[in-house]
């Protein structure tokens, strides 16, 4: 699970950045429309949080490395492509910029998991690998 600094930045951000598809953060309590329309699972965890030594004592950095996953859900049976663009708008706001605080390493639509259909949704995932330094 990532600290709550780094999730307090991402949903700051997304939540004043982002104007697509609905975005649902991990347990919230979320009620999906009655027809099945494009939303958003936003997961975030942490790797590792590891100390990086810079000369004296007291001169320490910890840093928090993770990801978060955008899970893009679409009608099932309708393709792949719009859960793309959905993603690929997504990636877009964290292209040298994002989150304060948050050094963006590298993304992938769909890279390390297919596609997925499960009742009514096709699920297409972005995946963001970011770091954070305290």
């Amino acid at each position: 699970m990532a600290t709550p600094e780094a999730f307090d930045a991402f949903k700051d951000y997304l939540d004043a950045a982002w104007s697509g598809a609905p975005l649902v953060y991990e347990n919230d309590l979320t009620t999906l429309p009655n027809s099945p329309a494009a939303w958003v699972l936003v997961e975030l965890f942490g790797s590792f949080y590891a100390q990086e030594t810079f000369g004296a004592p007291g001169d320490n950095l910890w840093r928090e490395g993770g990801q978060t996953d955008f899970h893009v859900m679409t009608l099932r049976d309708t393709g792949s492509r719009a859960g793309r663009v959905i993603a690929s708008d997504l990636a877009s706001l964290f292209r040298e910029q994002g989150p304060a605080g948050i050094r963006i390493i590298d993304m992938s639509i769909g890279a390390g998991e297919p596609g997925e259909g499960d009742g009514n949704y096709f699920r297409l995932t972005l995946t963001v690998n970011w770091q954070r330094d305290s």
